[in-house]
Protein backbone atom coordinates (compact mmCIF):
# COMPACT_ATOMS: atom_id res chain seq x y z
CA UNK A 1 0.00 0.00 0.00
CA UNK A 2 3.00 2.30 0.93
CA UNK A 3 4.52 1.82 -2.79
CA UNK A 4 0.88 2.07 -4.47
CA UNK A 5 0.27 5.60 -2.24
CA UNK A 6 -2.63 3.79 -1.36
CA UNK A 7 -2.56 3.97 2.66
CA UNK A 8 -5.64 5.08 4.42
CA UNK A 9 -5.98 9.00 4.98
CA UNK A 10 -5.62 10.04 7.58
CA UNK A 11 -4.67 6.43 9.39
CA UNK A 12 -1.80 5.72 7.73
CA UNK A 13 1.33 7.70 6.81
CA UNK A 14 5.13 7.14 5.27
CA UNK A 15 7.28 9.19 8.21
CA UNK A 16 10.39 8.69 6.58
CA UNK A 17 12.61 6.83 3.84
CA UNK A 18 12.10 6.61 -0.04
CA UNK A 19 10.54 4.71 -2.40
CA UNK A 20 12.64 4.19 -5.52
CA UNK A 21 11.88 3.18 -8.89
CA UNK A 22 14.08 4.29 -12.06
CA UNK A 23 15.75 6.76 -9.73
CA UNK A 24 12.36 8.12 -8.99
CA UNK A 25 10.80 8.61 -5.37
CA UNK A 26 7.62 7.59 -5.62
CA UNK A 27 6.93 9.53 -2.43
CA UNK A 28 7.81 13.20 -4.18
CA UNK A 29 4.93 12.62 -7.31
CA UNK A 30 2.28 14.61 -7.45
CA UNK A 31 -1.04 12.79 -7.02
CA UNK A 32 -1.85 13.07 -10.49
CA UNK A 33 1.84 11.34 -11.50
CA UNK A 34 1.19 8.32 -8.69
CA UNK A 35 -1.97 8.01 -10.43
CA UNK A 36 -0.16 7.67 -14.19
CA UNK A 37 2.01 5.71 -12.66
CA UNK A 38 -0.67 3.15 -10.95
CA UNK A 39 -2.00 0.68 -12.94
CA UNK A 40 0.42 1.81 -15.65
CA UNK A 41 4.30 1.24 -14.84
CA UNK A 42 3.34 -0.80 -11.23
CA UNK A 43 0.50 -3.24 -10.75
CA UNK A 44 -0.82 -5.08 -7.40
CA UNK A 45 -2.95 -8.09 -7.36
CA UNK A 46 -5.16 -8.15 -4.33
CA UNK A 47 -5.23 -10.68 -1.59
CA UNK A 48 -8.71 -11.75 -1.73
CA UNK A 49 -10.38 -11.93 -5.26
CA UNK A 50 -14.18 -12.54 -3.70
CA UNK A 51 -13.99 -8.75 -2.59
CA UNK A 52 -11.56 -6.95 -4.86
CA UNK A 53 -13.41 -7.02 -8.30
CA UNK A 54 -16.28 -4.76 -8.62
CA UNK A 55 -19.81 -7.17 -8.32
CA UNK A 56 -21.72 -4.67 -10.30
CA UNK A 57 -19.67 -4.08 -13.11
CA UNK A 58 -18.87 -7.07 -16.01
CA UNK A 59 -15.74 -8.20 -16.54
CA UNK A 60 -15.07 -6.87 -19.95
CA UNK A 61 -15.79 -3.33 -18.17
CA UNK A 62 -13.43 -3.58 -15.39
CA UNK A 63 -10.93 -4.63 -18.26
CA UNK A 64 -11.44 -1.89 -20.33
CA UNK A 65 -11.28 0.72 -17.50
CA UNK A 66 -7.47 -0.30 -17.06
CA UNK A 67 -7.19 0.27 -20.58
CA UNK A 68 -9.48 3.16 -20.57
CA UNK A 69 -6.93 5.09 -18.43
CA UNK A 70 -3.71 4.34 -19.27
CA UNK A 71 -3.82 3.33 -23.15
CA UNK A 72 -6.06 6.25 -24.04
CA UNK A 73 -5.21 5.93 -27.79
CA UNK A 74 -6.94 2.98 -28.16
CA UNK A 75 -10.13 2.61 -29.67
CA UNK A 76 -13.11 0.69 -28.15
CA UNK A 77 -12.65 -2.06 -30.59
CA UNK A 78 -9.08 -2.82 -29.80
CA UNK A 79 -9.86 -2.11 -26.17
CA UNK A 80 -11.44 -5.26 -26.30
CA UNK A 81 -9.18 -7.08 -28.42
CA UNK A 82 -7.00 -6.43 -25.90
CA UNK A 83 -9.27 -7.61 -23.13
CA UNK A 84 -9.86 -10.42 -24.94
CA UNK A 85 -6.14 -11.20 -25.49
CA UNK A 86 -5.34 -10.81 -21.55
CA UNK A 87 -8.58 -13.17 -20.52
CA UNK A 88 -7.01 -15.98 -23.37
CA UNK A 89 -3.34 -15.09 -21.80
CA UNK A 90 -4.05 -16.05 -18.03
CA UNK A 91 -5.80 -19.21 -20.14
CA UNK A 92 -9.65 -18.61 -18.99
CA UNK A 93 -12.13 -20.34 -21.06
CA UNK A 94 -14.30 -18.88 -23.69
CA UNK A 95 -12.83 -15.45 -22.79
CA UNK A 96 -15.95 -13.72 -25.20
CA UNK A 97 -18.64 -15.02 -23.12
CA UNK A 98 -16.26 -13.97 -19.96
CA UNK A 99 -16.20 -10.46 -20.65
CA UNK A 100 -20.00 -9.60 -20.73
CA UNK A 101 -19.91 -11.49 -17.27
CA UNK A 102 -20.24 -10.55 -13.80
CA UNK A 103 -18.02 -11.55 -10.98
CA UNK A 104 -20.16 -13.80 -9.04
CA UNK A 105 -20.47 -15.84 -11.94
CA UNK A 106 -16.52 -16.65 -11.96
CA UNK A 107 -15.38 -19.45 -9.66
CA UNK A 108 -12.43 -18.25 -6.39
CA UNK A 109 -9.36 -18.94 -9.71
CA UNK A 110 -11.35 -17.72 -12.26
CA UNK A 111 -11.60 -14.38 -10.49
CA UNK A 112 -7.94 -14.07 -9.50
CA UNK A 113 -7.39 -15.29 -13.11
CA UNK A 114 -9.38 -11.67 -14.19
CA UNK A 115 -7.08 -9.57 -11.49
CA UNK A 116 -3.99 -10.83 -13.07
CA UNK A 117 -5.63 -10.36 -16.63
CA UNK A 118 -6.24 -6.74 -15.32
CA UNK A 119 -3.33 -5.81 -12.92
CA UNK A 120 -1.17 -7.32 -16.65
CA UNK A 121 -3.24 -5.59 -19.49
CA UNK A 122 -0.48 -2.59 -19.73
CA UNK A 123 2.60 -4.75 -19.65
CA UNK A 124 4.26 -3.47 -15.81
CA UNK A 125 7.66 -3.10 -14.65
CA UNK A 126 7.36 -4.22 -11.36
CA UNK A 127 3.79 -6.49 -10.08
CA UNK A 128 2.94 -6.77 -6.57
CA UNK A 129 1.30 -9.64 -5.20
CA UNK A 130 -0.01 -9.51 -2.27
CA UNK A 131 -1.05 -13.43 -0.82
CA UNK A 132 -3.09 -13.76 -4.21
CA UNK A 133 -3.53 -17.36 -3.32
CA UNK A 134 -4.80 -17.16 0.12
CA UNK A 135 -8.32 -17.41 -0.64
CA UNK A 136 -8.01 -20.45 -3.10
CA UNK A 137 -7.64 -23.80 -2.70
CA UNK A 138 -4.64 -26.07 -2.98
CA UNK A 139 -4.90 -27.23 -6.67
CA UNK A 140 -5.96 -23.71 -7.88
CA UNK A 141 -3.34 -22.22 -5.76
CA UNK A 142 -1.06 -24.72 -7.74
CA UNK A 143 -2.37 -23.59 -11.15
CA UNK A 144 -1.83 -19.91 -10.56
CA UNK A 145 0.97 -20.15 -9.22
CA UNK A 146 2.14 -21.44 -12.31
CA UNK A 147 0.57 -18.93 -14.65
CA UNK A 148 1.96 -16.07 -12.63
CA UNK A 149 5.66 -17.80 -13.20
CA UNK A 150 4.96 -18.35 -17.12
CA UNK A 151 3.53 -14.78 -17.21
CA UNK A 152 6.91 -12.89 -15.69
CA UNK A 153 9.16 -15.04 -17.78
CA UNK A 154 7.11 -14.43 -21.00
CA UNK A 155 7.01 -10.41 -20.19
CA UNK A 156 10.70 -10.21 -18.27
CA UNK A 157 8.55 -8.49 -15.23
CA UNK A 158 9.69 -8.30 -11.65
CA UNK A 159 7.51 -9.53 -8.95
CA UNK A 160 7.24 -8.77 -5.39
CA UNK A 161 5.56 -11.39 -3.63
CA UNK A 162 4.43 -11.08 -0.08
CA UNK A 163 2.63 -14.21 1.30
CA UNK A 164 3.62 -16.35 4.47
CA UNK A 165 3.33 -19.57 2.91
CA UNK A 166 7.03 -20.84 2.70
CA UNK A 167 6.24 -23.54 0.45
CA UNK A 168 4.84 -20.41 -2.22
CA UNK A 169 8.44 -18.89 -1.21
CA UNK A 170 10.63 -21.83 -2.34
CA UNK A 171 8.16 -22.51 -5.11
CA UNK A 172 8.28 -18.72 -6.87
CA UNK A 173 10.64 -16.60 -5.32
CA UNK A 174 14.92 -15.79 -6.15
CA UNK A 175 15.42 -13.28 -2.85
CA UNK A 176 13.52 -13.29 -0.01
CA UNK A 177 13.47 -11.00 3.00
CA UNK A 178 11.65 -12.06 6.33
CA UNK A 179 9.92 -9.56 8.22
CA UNK A 180 8.96 -9.42 12.16
CA UNK A 181 7.21 -6.84 13.58
CA UNK A 182 7.82 -4.24 10.75
CA UNK A 183 11.15 -4.66 10.22
CA UNK A 184 13.71 -7.53 7.49
CA UNK A 185 15.31 -9.34 9.96
CA UNK A 186 16.52 -11.40 7.17
CA UNK A 187 17.66 -10.88 3.58
CA UNK A 188 18.60 -13.71 1.47
CA UNK A 189 18.58 -15.69 -1.73
CA UNK A 190 15.93 -18.54 -1.49
CA UNK A 191 18.47 -21.70 -1.33
CA UNK A 192 20.74 -19.90 1.16
CA UNK A 193 17.59 -18.86 3.64
CA UNK A 194 16.25 -22.52 3.06
CA UNK A 195 19.43 -24.23 3.93
CA UNK A 196 21.17 -22.19 6.50
CA UNK A 197 18.73 -19.79 8.41
CA UNK A 198 20.35 -17.17 10.05
CA UNK A 199 17.68 -15.21 12.26
CA UNK A 200 15.82 -17.14 15.31
CA UNK A 201 12.41 -16.02 13.43
CA UNK A 202 12.80 -17.36 10.50
CA UNK A 203 14.37 -20.72 12.02
CA UNK A 204 11.03 -20.79 13.75
CA UNK A 205 9.03 -20.22 10.44
CA UNK A 206 11.06 -23.17 9.11
CA UNK A 207 10.22 -25.31 11.68
CA UNK A 208 6.55 -25.17 11.45
CA UNK A 209 6.67 -26.74 7.65
CA UNK A 210 5.63 -30.32 8.04
CA UNK A 211 7.78 -32.72 7.10
CA UNK A 212 7.41 -36.55 5.77
CA UNK A 213 9.77 -36.84 8.06
CA UNK A 214 8.31 -35.58 11.51
CA UNK A 215 6.72 -38.03 13.44
CA UNK A 216 2.67 -37.18 13.88
CA UNK A 217 1.16 -35.53 16.45
CA UNK A 218 4.66 -34.81 18.21
CA UNK A 219 4.84 -31.10 20.01
CA UNK A 220 6.28 -28.52 18.33
CA UNK A 221 9.33 -26.61 20.10
CA UNK A 222 8.89 -23.11 19.62
CA UNK A 223 12.07 -20.69 20.91
CA UNK A 224 10.11 -17.37 22.53
CA UNK A 225 11.01 -14.13 20.45
CA UNK A 226 12.42 -11.54 22.54
CA UNK A 227 14.04 -7.86 21.72
CA UNK A 228 17.18 -9.38 21.91
CA UNK A 229 17.46 -11.06 18.96
CA UNK A 230 16.79 -7.75 17.32
CA UNK A 231 20.13 -6.42 18.45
Amino acid sequence: MSIMGLLPKPYGEITAGQILYRDTDLLQLAPEQMYAMRGDRISIIFQDPMTALNPVQSVGKQLNEVLELHRPELNKAERRATSLEMLSKVKIPLPEKRLDEYPHNLSGGMRQRVMIAMALACKPDILICDEPTTALDVTVQASILELMLELQQETGMSMIFITHDLGVVAEICDDVAVMFSGRIVEQADVFELFDHPKHPYTERLLGLIPSLETPPKHRIDIKPITEDMFR
